[in-house]
């Protein structure tokens, strides 16, 4: 939210908020996990503090409503050599905290957490990785059987962390 103070400069504050943002590219079958959580988070009744985005690949656009939060929650998918569905908590500080195998928005996604960690207030990140097998060639909207069943445990978990 941005308020004027006293001498009229606009200033950011933070309201009491978690930011749920679920990345990925849904034309990359598997690669899209983060988007269809955050999806199926948003037919859920959440509290009023809580905000859901599908951040898509992910960019420098992201940076302003991470940056409004108390607390952000990742969710996207890794190729981390696991079995397809493995789902990890992990607080990364620092881009090299994060998983070294992203898949198709690795650069992106760890310049803007890299930026976001230059700022002088940073909330609580929590990341929610999902493993995935390496992307197959071609587009596709449907997610493999083991990640698909993984979303309601990873819905849980997330459900969890903002009781």
């Amino acid at each position: 939210m941005l308020l004027l103070n006293p001498e009229g400069y606009m200033q950011n504050t933070k309201i009491n908020t978690t930011l749920i943002l679920g990345i990925g590219n849904t034309l990359l079958a598997d690669e899209g996990v983060g988007v269809h959580v955050a999806n199926y988070l948003n037919q859920k009744k959440l509290p009023d503090f809580v905000e859901v985005v599908d951040g898509g690949t992910g960019s420098f656009v992201l940076l302003g409503i991470m940056q409004n939060a108390d607390r952000v929650i990742l969710i996207d998918a890794t190729i981390d050599g696991e079995k397809p569905g493995t789902i990890k908590r992990l607080t990364p500080k620092f881009s090299k905290d994060y998983p070294k195998t992203l898949t198709a928005h690795d650069i992106g996604l760890k310049d803007l957490l890299d930026a976001f960690y230059l700022l002088d207030t940073v909330p609580k990140v929590i990341l929610y990785a999902i493993s995935i097998a390496p992307l197959a060639e071609g587009l596709s909207l449907e997610l493999s059987s083991e990640v698909e069943s993984a979303i309601p445990e990873i819905v849980d978990q997330i459900l969890k962390e903002i009781e």
